[in-house]
């Protein structure tokens, strides 16, 4: 058996497309292309916040979590200290994009500097995740065990926002992976899904139309 990394594709997938689709319209708002409501604007605020909230716990449950079992299990197969180095360098631009987008409504400069933040995450967040998929994933389905996987999984659970993190599942996986998901988490997934699931609708519709 070898540890199964769906959800850490379907989260990675998710971190890049949102990423992509909020400075997609960002640049729009910016460009004078779209409209922007006090309600719409708020909505991409909060939405913002959250997505940058769950990447730096991502990286962080990676640098804290992740990497000391890779370390144990593979020892010198991998260097991780670029993957590392990349986490480091994020930080300060998620929170620029964060207080920038706490800014909008009252700063009319706001929206071209978020769109420009945005637009650099996007970017270096497919570079970083393609390569960390490229070099780290085939070390974990080499070396690292199903227990400590499962360990590692449940470390990154904590602390992740739910209400922001478990729409996008469903909105990220394809329906072969979202019933895969389904059936490891049972009813747990279903309910959250039915509970969390109205509320991340409007808000998208809200943000992106």
């Amino acid at each position: 058996m070898t540890p199964n990394l769906l959800g850490m594709r379907i989260n990675h997938r998710a971190m890049r497309a949102d990423s992509r689709r909020l400075a997609t319209v960002m640049n729009e708002i910016a460009a004078g292309e779209q409209q922007a409501s006090p309600a719409r604007l708020a909505a991409i605020n909060e939405f913002a916040a959250g997505l940058c909230t769950g990447i730096h716990h991502h990286h962080r449950a990676e640098d804290d979590i992740l990497w000391p079992v890779i370390v144990r299990s593979a020892g010198a197969e991998v260097d991780l200290s670029d993957l590392s180095d990349d986490h480091a360098a994020l930080d300060p631009l998620m929170e620029e994009i964060t207080a920038t987008a706490a800014t909008l409504g009252t700063d009319a400069a706001a929206p071209r500097r978020l769109a420009k933040a945005l637009t650099t995450l996007a970017d270096l967040l497919d570079e970083h995740i393609e390569e960390e998929e490229r070099l780290v994933f085939p070390v974990i389905l080499k070396y690292v065990s199903v227990a400590d996987w499962a360990k590692v999984e449940e470390g990154v659970r904590k602390g992740s926002k739910l209400s922001f993190e478990v729409p996008r599942i469903a909105q990220y996986a394809s329906p072969e992976e979202l019933a895969e998901l389904r059936r490891e988490a049972g009813l747990v997934l279903r309910i959250l899904l039915r509970l969390l699931n109205p509320g991340h609708q409007r808000r998208q519709r809200l943000i992106f139309g």
